[in-house]
């Protein structure tokens, strides 16, 4: 992956998903949210926002800074002059 470390991401994921399905699996303990799955879907989706926003700034921080370097190194592989005089060459 380049600049982009694969263990940043998987971390980075692994732990988005946590913070999703915990509170998802606890609020299905719930009789209502039985019932009511789609609820507690938008429940778990909200805290695992907050959650990711409130703990996860490093992950991120680390796996948008590789993609930025991954960005910038292909970027100056391929220069304007180049991408120039292949057009021009046609």
């Amino acid at each position: 992956m380049g600049g982009v470390k694969a263990r940043s991401v998987l971390l980075y994921t692994v732990l988005r998903l946590l913070a999703f399905l915990v509170p998802f699996g606890i609020m299905m303990l719930f009789p209502f949210f039985q019932e009511y799955y789609w609820l507690a879907a938008i429940f778990a989706a909200l805290i695992g926002l907050s959650l990711s926003v409130l703990f996860l700034r490093r992950p991120l921080e680390q796996v948008s800074v590789g993609l930025a370097e991954r960005r910038a190194a292909l970027r100056d592989e391929t220069s304007d002059e180049d991408v120039e005089d292949a057009a021009t060459d046609r």
